[in-house]
């Protein structure tokens, strides 16, 4: 929009310094030559312009962010470490986050910030294993109890990615979490580009 104001305004000016006053009795004549060349000038400068805006267009940052949630009542527990699918997907801008795979898969190289939040009955053991590749970052866990109901826990972590990258989440051969739509999340975000 200011970009459009700012063009409007120098083709206007461009149109005044065209005129050209002849004499003291207010008749104006053109010379044919320079309004040519002030019309080429003008052009110029709009192809200058132009090429500015699609510069700055180029470096426009991507917004990435996501937020989802397990959907269902108890997850786990499995006999082996299992990738969690968090399958209700509460945001997802930028579309990195697969919610059929529990994926999240970096669309740029960057800075970005992730969370991994549960709540588990409190006599069953949980833990959640946040990955970069194949290579665990952080993880949270909570132990088995028999002296209280519900256990809540949580982490989180900034990693430096490239394009290409994955980051997911397993979930810790027999344990488990409640998965209900507000207790068990995976969120993450791209803080700045690289």
């Amino acid at each position: 929009m200011r970009l459009t104001i700012v063009l409007i305004v120098s083709l206007f000016s461009g149109l005044i310094l065209a005129q050209d006053d002849d004499n003291a009795s207010g008749t104006q004549s053109c010379n044919a030559c320079e309004v040519i060349e002030k019309l080429k000038a003008m052009e110029t400068r709009l192809k200058e312009s132009e090429n500015q805006i699609l510069e700055l267009k180029s470096k426009e940052k991507k917004t990435v962010i996501f937020s989802a949630a397990t959907g269902g009542g108890k997850c786990g527990p499995f006999n082996t470490n299992t990738t969690f699918i968090y399958r209700t997907a509460i945001t997802n801008i930028g579309d990195a986050y697969s919610p059929s795979t529990g994926v999240f898969v970096a669309p740029v190289a960057g800075v970005y910030y992730f969370t991994i939040f549960f709540h588990a009955g409190g006599k069953y053991a949980t833990l959640l294993w946040l990955y970069k590749n194949n290579e665990l970052v952080v993880m949270t866990q909570e132990h088995p109890s028999t002296f209280d109901t519900a256990d809540n826990g949580g982490n989180a972590v900034f990693l430096q990615l490239v394009q290409g990258d994955q980051v997911y989440v397993q979930l810790g051969a027999n344990t488990h979490v409640w998965g209900g739509d507000y207790h068990t999340t995976f969120s993450g975000f791209l803080v700045t580009e690289m």
